[in-house]
């Protein structure tokens, strides 16, 4: 009887068992019919284009925008998180959510480089999307010059009339006609006379040079202002031939001692080569002195006695000396010291 009891137990557990594994097949069954709700109502974003081309442009020309129109391509509610942008790109969209079938439009405000050649740019649209989530929008163009300039780059001499200056010549390399608008330049040492009502293709200048301006601007840059719509303005940079020169400009010193004398050589030369004569060398801290001097091809070779002062725990030392010249010019010199561990 007992037997019977166990046998009749067993088989009614087994047919629990069997009918809850059945229920949960059914479920899964079920489940694996059943469509997830969340990805019927996925946003989707997409672009007409992802690249905008403006092929050639010209090095100065005025700022431009590209558009990137898109469109919510899916049934759920797209949130345009963020746009990330490049330095000197300025981004606009007018709104940041868009329903499904809603379109909109990315615009990005640029300045090409203002040298010759590529100019590649990449924005990010970071959406809710989540196949795409981050997508990159690509601004090209092929920065080309429209207006030739001849020199580039002007180098000054103050013993020379008009400190040999020579004229700068402006070509529309389009044919474009172009007026002169400004002709600025650093401390206004060069200007030039010029008409902005004349209208021409080609334009040759003869800049005037103040020598006292150009004393206290020995580099600058010369700006003319164009109205030629795919170059806008020319920058030349110019530099005064200085009348001294002091080699080298700054002394490196490792392995120093305190109170140690160290003994170090420089050239001060005249690039005019004109004769002068050292009137006095004066430092920072006295530290410094003139132990030698003697005369060479336009100038003099000194040798420099620099004693490192003490350390106080330090490290490094910085010494500043002033070379005076006959007539009122001087010549500044840095020394940097460090000191030696065993010192």
């Amino acid at each position: 009887m007992k037997k019977n009891y166990i046998a009749l137990l067993i088989s009614f557990i087994g047919c629990i068992l069997l009918l809850q594994f059945g229920c949960q097949v059914q479920t899964k069954q079920e489940k694996a019919k059943t469509p997830v709700q969340s990805d019927k109502a996925s946003p989707e974003i997409t672009f007409e284009n992802v690249i905008s081309d403006f092929g050639q442009i010209g090095v100065t020309s005025s700022k431009k925008v590209a558009e990137f129109k898109f469109t919510n391509t899916g049934k759920g509610l797209l949130k345009i998180k963020e746009v990330e942008r490049c330095c000197n790109i300025v981004t606009k969209l007018d709104k940041d959510e868009f329903a499904p079938g809603e379109s909109g439009v990315v615009k990005a405000e640029f300045q090409a480089s203002p040298k010759p050649g590529p100019f590649m740019k990449n924005i990010y649209i970071n959406s809710n999307d989540k196949t795409k989530p981050r997508i990159a929008l690509t601004i090209k163009a092929m920065v080309i010059s429209k207006v030739s300039c001849t020199p580039k780059r002007v180098r000054l001499f103050l013993d020379e009339e008009n400190a040999g200056c020579p004229k700068i010549v402006l070509n529309s390399l389009d044919n474009q006609p172009f007026s002169i608008m400004r002709f600025t330049s650093t401390g206004e040492s060069v200007t030039a006379d010029l008409d902005s009502s004349v209208e021409a293709t080609k334009f040759v200048l003869s800049p005037s040079v103040d020598i006292e301006k150009l004393k206290e601007n020995p580099k600058g840059r010369i700006k003319v202002s164009l109205t030629h719509p795919g170059e806008m303005a020319i920058e030349i940079l110019f530099d005064v031939l200085p009348k001294f020169t002091i080699s080298p400009s700054s002394i490196f010193i490792v392995n120093a001692l305190p109170q140690k004398p160290i003994v170090r050589k420089v050239s001060v030369l005249n690039n005019y080569g004109s004769d002068f004569e050292i009137e006095s060398l004066s430092s920072q801290n006295n530290n410094v002195k003139i132990i030698k001097q003697e005369t060479i091809s336009s100038g003099y070779q000194l040798e420099l006695e620099i004693m490192p002062p003490e350390s106080k725990g330090q490290t490094f030392f910085r010494e500043a000396f002033v070379l005076k010249i006959q007539g009122g010019d001087e010549l500044e010199v840095t020394c940097l010291g460090f000191y030696s561990k065993r010192g």
